[in-house]
């Protein structure tokens, strides 16, 4: 068993080694999903957030061991690398890696607990209890955030509105990334940055607000920025759908 700790969480040492005998029958589940389990542990006087990934598929469990670093042990690395840079994210405790029969099988991503207000599934067309202005504030402040992420060379490629976390400041606005396994770190370039927008929910103000800041931040050209975010959007998910739709005929006739 590999187990990699923060030295700043050293005093919860004990625990951490504890997590794989624990996790099926403590904690409070948070999430529990078919690829991974989520839940949340006291510990040290912190509450502690601990992701369980599954075993992975034959293939990528050769890949994990041998060619590319695990879930786990990138989202360590990636939290560290986001922090350093002045941008927030659950702050990494450790991550612990199992192997089986010399491939990797289990493995655990821990990080410290830290709710904020919401994430971005509130700017959704269909929330109505938010007023529009106060959705077009918060995607202005998005729009702004994005840029000063791409211009650090940080691309969340998994920019969903659950993994984006918000809340409200002195009357700002502040983002916090979960989930961050995947990203790229690098130049972004400008059509890409755009499709980062892709993933995100909301009626056309929405992407308008998005739009127009993160091309003030940026130095494109404002309604350029606009068309292809809600472009990118809309063609996201009429493919989601139309894969939704070949997969249910599949199992229909199955």
């Amino acid at each position: 068993m590999k187990v990699i700790i923060n030295p700043q969480y050293n005093d919860i040492k004990d625990f951490v080694y504890s997590i794989p005998t624990i996790f099926t029958t403590e904690g409070e589940m948070l999430y529990d999903g078919a690829r991974n389990k989520l839940k949340v542990f006291q510990a040290g006087g912190r509450a502690i957030n601990v992701k369980s990934y599954r075993v992975p598929i034959f293939i990528n469990r050769i890949i994990y061991t041998f060619f590319r670093k695990s879930k786990a042990e990138r989202s360590y690395r990636y939290a560290q690398h986001l922090l350093s840079e002045g941008f927030l994210t659950p702050s990494p405790v450790a991550y612990i890696e199992m192997k089986e029969g010399g491939l990797l099988s289990k493995s655990y991503y821990i990080s410290l607990h830290t709710p904020m207000q919401g994430n971005l599934r509130i700017l959704d067309y269909e929330n109505e209890e938010m007023p529009s202005d106060e959705k077009c504030a918060i995607a202005t402040a998005f729009g702004k955030y994005t840029a000063q992420l791409h211009k650090k060379g940080i691309l969340h490629t998994d920019y969903s509105p659950g993994n984006i976390l918000y809340e409200e400041v002195d009357g700002s606005y502040r983002f916090s990334l979960v989930d961050i396994n995947r990203m790229r770190f690098g130049t972004v370039p400008k059509l890409l940055g755009l499709r980062n927008f892709s993933r995100l929910w909301g009626d056309p103000k929405v992407f308008e607000s998005m739009g127009k800041a993160y091309a003030q931040e940026m130095g494109y050209d404002p309604q350029e920025c606009c068309d292809e975010i809600i472009k990118c959007n809309t063609d996201f998910f009429e493919r989601r759908e139309k894969k939704r739709a070949f997969w249910k005929k599949i199992k229909f006739w199955a």
